[in-house]
């Protein structure tokens, strides 16, 4: 492609407004993930929980349409309501939340989940998240600035902010996993946002030698490839190797393997001299 066009291009996705098109594909992959937590598509059920309890549905949905401002709201001691004075984005969200649950013969959510139509919302929502993710980024460094902890955090919140709010979403509908936390499984999601969080960073402080543009529109790439890859050849984390390596040089991997060949030898060793020692106490006793 000749290098002016991708600018273009890249330029063209940059200036992209998100609202309604981009944040509607959000709304609809955040009302079918709490619908399918209480009843996974593999399952069938003539009790549908938004049937039983719509009120806790629709709560437990609009926090996870909103969770990223909910959460950086919190970081920052800004209102967690402040959201949702945007009643424009709460009607959109409630509007989708409605034909995910309750369309006829369920057409709108099948519709959804069919793969062709899917990818493009899966897409749609990863150019999104990059939007959110650079930014927060953009919002961070003008307020905290120098305080790289604190930018790199609200840029994983605002790209990845559902992921964290999940365990309180479920217990809004009576729902407790305490070992299914983002805390303790990081999803590919929040790592993806952490990586473009610093990448943005770098590009702020000049670091970078690139138009913006360019530099937004691959991280777009690199979350909407990956996306495709998880949806079409289940590749879910493409940072478990590198975790794996790091771990095994840095977190004391090399030194658990080590410790168990050295204990492994010393058993062995243990179990030969007492073999031999069964054996000539046999050889004494028949002479």
């Amino acid at each position: 492609m000749d290098p002016q066009t991708f600018l273009d291009i890249a330029t063209v996705v940059t200036k992209l407004r998100m609202y309604p098109y981009f944040d509607i594909a959000h709304y609809i992959l955040m009302s079918m993930s709490v619908r399918e937590d209480n009843h996974p598509p593999s399952t069938s059920g003539t009790h549908l929980f938004s049937r039983k309890h719509p009120f806790s549905c629709w709560i437990a949905t609009m926090l996870m349409c909103f969770a990223g401002s909910i959460v950086a709201n919190l970081l920052i001691g800004e209102p967690l309501i402040t959201p949702f004075k945007d009643h424009q984005a709460v009607m959109t969200a409630t509007a989708v939340w409605y034909v995910i649950n309750y369309s006829p013969f369920d057409v709108i959510y099948k519709l959804c989940r069919f793969l062709p139509f899917k990818l493009v919302i899966s897409c749609m929502k990863e150019v999104q998240r990059v939007h959110k993710v650079h930014h927060a980024v953009v919002f961070a460094m003008k307020n905290y600035p120098g305080s790289y902890l604190i930018i790199v955090t609200m840029g994983v919140l605002k790209g990845a902010g559902y992921t964290f709010m999940r365990t309180f979403e479920r217990l809004l509908r009576g729902v407790w996993i305490p070992s299914s936390n983002e805390i303790l499984q990081p999803s590919f999601n929040t790592k993806g946002c952490l990586a473009a969080s610093i990448l943005f960073i770098l590009e702020r402080k000049g670091l970078i030698d690139a138009p913006h543009a360019v530099i937004f529109f691959g991280v777009v790439i690199f979350f909407v490839y990956f996306k495709l890859s998880s949806l079409l050849l289940g590749i879910h984390d493409l940072f478990v190797p590198f975790e794996n390596l790091f771990c095994a040089v840095f977190m004391g991997g090399i030194w658990d393997a080590l410790k168990q060949v050295l204990s492994r030898g010393e058993k062995k060793a243990e179990e030969n001299g007492s073999a031999r020692g069964g054996s000539a106490a046999t050889k004494s006793k028949e002479e």
